[in-house]
């Protein structure tokens, strides 16, 4: 497939082709996955709070001792009345992520799953689903590219559980009800520079670079540049994946005060991506998880420029004000053909064009002021923060009828003609939507005397305007002006130094949902009506431990959320879902040479006030019961290491009124590393095994409100790759 030519494509592809070619990426016949035999250690100072310092690394380095928690800054994790985790680059390298769905396939509350119709990564946590582009990037939401994040831009993966629009605001993209996910940027730590090389078979070759420095008095500024590219065919037959990512990241620290900027390219490109599969009455059987059913002709392309700038002032020793911004300039283009099929794996398909381009502005700031009331303590935190965006879509449609395929056996079609559904010019798409949200904020975390009790107040009151527009005419078609406050009440007590209880309410405050163009291959009549916000409410208990090198917590949670889905070709709301759980989360180390990760989730996902008496107390599309993950690293001495991930996913059902159901899947990935010394520098060489015994198996169901899309799991994926310290 011809990629189309691309102004900012091809601008901003320059400095990083140049940077490629000085460390050989050109010339390499081998290729990368970000490894080294020295991570490069993150820049910690401890300040409980702080929009900018990071908490330490647990013990093993693969977690974090807390992460970030909106408003309310990092917080170490005894001391935050909510569940998160924070995995760290050491275990981004080791396990040779690619994206953000690698990362968090280590947790068991989450389940990575993929858009409505397209090549979003979306992560599944409580049972609802966070898009990509409702994560937040240093904090700030809309920043981050839209489908795909490279695990190379990245420092910390941190996972926050639960209702989060007091803490962070109202997700834009209307998703992140049951928990919500920050990407934090590289930090340099030290002068070095790592090249790695690598490959995924039979022949995805990657190259990256990641060079820091510090420098200035007592090395108060940092740089960090990284960079990869990845090129070629997938362990998917006939799949090929281009990928060209830039990060550079600045830092600098004063006597008063911190600065980070943090400023990021990406280019991500497939040819014949696999696509989703929508099943017409019984569930098809699991096609070779290595077997390819996408058109030759389909494609996705997605170009994203994308930064972040914070700051934070010591305004007095007790009183520290900070600010952020943010932007992302991003454009999208696809040409799909996802297929519907019947039992026997027969399908039928059409063609779907759309390009996309999108404009955002983020921003945040606030005042964090610590006083006692006699000998209470408090932290009073008020924030404000605004989003703005400007979208612009097209998309075309072939005929609805269709062509017919198979996923056993696959076979190339005639591109069909996008000219039977048209909205739009896709070479000059309109504005379809703008979204500006503000939000202003006020909490305060009360320390009792007795210095074992924490409670956490706050309010934040939140305004979400979005307007939604034709995509031939440009005439407005829908708008909302809504405001809404939503509460948290958190507390901790530490019945030991090792343990604390806590419990929160919190809420969720969603965008509203918008209806879709197509379900089930038919047009729906109120396409691009956007819906007032929704409110849904969590309750939650638990506790945590620490005892210096084991980890972890024990969660019980209820959270309710409205339900949207198409129904008589028209798309609305319909009931409730809610879901109750448990959680449990372990890390650390279990002793000097064996590390852990890993937990255990069960779920509960109850369909209610449907009005349908079939669907009435089932359980919602696209949630197991039961999730577990375990990961086991061990040191066999000081160069050789292996490890072990095991993940279980129970089965689902693809359907409201539970007659389809998809099978359980269990897969476990193996992995060694080995260090040593070439020509005086430290090299590290990575064998990495994904889905070792190569299951076939349908890895998630749905991902957007109502849909059943299944989304095959990946075939057995074999990793190779070099680091080496200059």
């Amino acid at each position: 497939m011809t990629r189309s030519p691309s102004v900012l494509g091809t601008t901003l592809s320059l400095p990083f082709n140049l940077l490629a070619f000085a460390v050989g990426v050109a010339l390499a016949p081998l290729s990368f996955a970000e490894q080294d035999s020295k991570v490069i250690e993150e820049v910690i100072v401890e300040a409980d709070g702080s929009q900018i310092y990071q908490t330490r690394p647990y013990a093993g380095g693969q977690v974090a001792r807390g992460s970030r928690a909106g408003i309310l800054g990092n917080l170490d994790l005894l001391n935050a009345p909510f569940s998160s985790t924070a995995y760290t680059e050491e275990l981004i390298h080791n396990q040779q992520s690619r994206s953000i769905a690698d990362v968090v396939q280590n947790d068991p509350s989450v389940r990575p799953a993929r858009g409505f119709g397209n090549f979003q990564e979306v992560y599944i946590i409580r049972g609802f689903p966070v898009f990509s582009d409702d994560m937040t990037f240093n904090g700030l939401y809309g920043v981050l590219p839209r489908q795909f994040v490279a695990a190379e831009l990245v420092e910390r993966v941190e996972v926050f559980r639960g209702a989060n629009s007091f803490i962070n605001g109202a997700a834009p993209g209307g998703s992140a009800t049951g928990g919500a996910v920050n990407l934090v940027p590289k930090r340099a730590s030290d002068n070095s520079t790592r090249i790695s090389l690598g490959l995924e078979a039979p022949s995805q070759y990657s190259a990256a670079f990641d060079t820091s420095v510090r420098f200035g008095n007592n090395e108060n500024s940092g740089l960090r540049i990284s960079g990869v590219r990845r090129d070629g065919e997938t362990s998917i037959e006939d799949q090929e994946r281009e990928l060209n990512a830039l990060s550079v990241s600045f830092d600098h620290s004063g006597d008063r005060y911190r600065f980070t900027a943090d400023l990021g390219y990406q280019d991500h490109h497939i040819d014949a991506p696999r696509p989703s599969v929508t099943p017409l009455g019984e569930i098809p059987d699991t096609p070779d998880a290595d077997s390819n059913f996408a058109q030759p002709w389909t494609f996705t392309d997605e170009k994203q420029l994308f930064g972040v700038f914070r700051g934070e002032f010591d305004i007095q020793d007790n009183i520290t004000a900070w600010a952020a911004i943010g932007g992302r300039d991003g454009e999208e283009e696809n040409v799909l053909a996802n297929p519907s099929a019947f039992a026997d794996g027969s399908t039928t398909s059409f063609r779907f064009d759309n390009t996309r381009e999108d404009t955002i502005i983020s921003s945040d700031a606030g005042i964090r002021f610590e006083f006692n009331t006699g000998d209470v303590a408090h932290r009073l935190i008020t924030s404000v923060s605004r989003y703005s965006l400007e979208s612009k879509n097209a998309f075309a449609f072939s005929n609805f009828a269709g062509f017919s395929g198979d996923l056993n056996n696959p076979f190339t079609v005639e591109i069909p003609p996008a000219d039977f559904f048209l909205g739009g010019d896709l070479k000059n798409p309109r504005v379809t939507e703008d979204n500006d949200t503000f939000s202003y904020a006020i909490a305060d975390i009360i320390t009792l005397p007795d210095e074992k009790t924490l409670l956490t107040l706050g309010l934040r009151r939140q305004t979400l305007k979005v307007n939604a527009f034709d995509n031939t005419t440009g005439a407005r078609t829908s708008s909302y002006d809504e405001s809404k406050t939503t509460p948290v009440v958190g507390l901790v007590y530490k019945v030991l130094p090792e343990i604390s209880l806590y419990a929160n309410y919190a809420e969720s405050l969603s965008a509203g949902e918008t209806a879709p163009t197509v379900s089930g291959g038919e047009a729906v009549i109120n396409s691009g009506e956007v819906f007032e916000p929704s409110v849904s409410e969590q309750f939650e208990v638990g506790f945590k431990f620490d005892y210096q090198t084991i980890g972890g917590s024990l969660s019980l949670y209820q959270i309710d959320q409205p339900v949207f889905f198409v129904e008589n070709n028209r798309f609305d709301e319909n009931g409730k879902q809610v879901n109750t759980g448990v959680e449990l989360s372990i890390f650390g180390q279990l002793n000097a040479n064996t590390k852990i990760v890993g937990g255990y989730t069960y779920t509960d996902a109850d369909q209610k006030d449907t009005q349908d008496s079939s669907v009435e107390g089932k359980d919602a599309v696209g949630i197991p019961n039961h999730q577990f993950n375990i990961n086991l690293e061990h040191a066999l001495n000081n160069q050789l290491s292996i490890d072990g991930r095991f993940v279980y996913t129970s089965s689902q059902y693809a359907d409201a009124a539970n007659t389809l159901e998809v099978d359980s899947w269990n897969r476990l990935d193996l992995g060694t590393r080995y260090q040593t010394n070439i020509l005086g520098k430290n090299t590290q060489f990575s064998l990495r095994i994904e889905n070792v015994f190569n299951e076939d198996y349908w890895a998630s169901v749905g991902g957007f409100p109502g849909a059943n899309y299944l989304v095959l799991g990946n075939p057995r994926t074999v990793l190779l790759s070099a680091s080496f310290n200059l």
